[in-house]
């Protein structure tokens, strides 16, 4: 029983460090995302930060909130997107170490 528990800690381990890999990994993969007609882009890694945000200059002087309400929406886009390549990646590692986990 207890080398069950010992092989059952050392695969955790190992589902661990490949889940740290896959976060690294994650930093090089992005999502983009565009919203308003293409006058707003977003692109953000996997892990879900901003890399570049794009403004129209058109969008600029124009209306605020419509501004900011389509800058909202644009970027909960990208940042669903962001989270399911996120999702799918570690689902890989997890399924691969344990599988029938996901």
């Amino acid at each position: 029983m207890f080398d069950k528990f010992k092989d059952m800690m050392g695969q955790l381990q190992l589902m661990q460090q490949k889940a740290e890999e896959v976060k690294a990994a994650l930093d090089n993969l992005t999502v983009s995302e565009s919203g308003a007609g293409g006058d707003i882009k977003i692109t953000m890694t996997g892990n879900r930060r901003v890399v570049s945000l794009s403004i129209d200059p058109a969008l600029q002087h124009g209306d605020k909130e419509e501004l900011e309400e389509q800058l909202t929406v644009t970027l909960n886009r990208a940042i669903a997107k962001a989270d399911a390549l996120n999702e799918s990646e570690m689902k890989k590692v997890a399924g691969g170490m344990m599988p029938g986990l996901f």
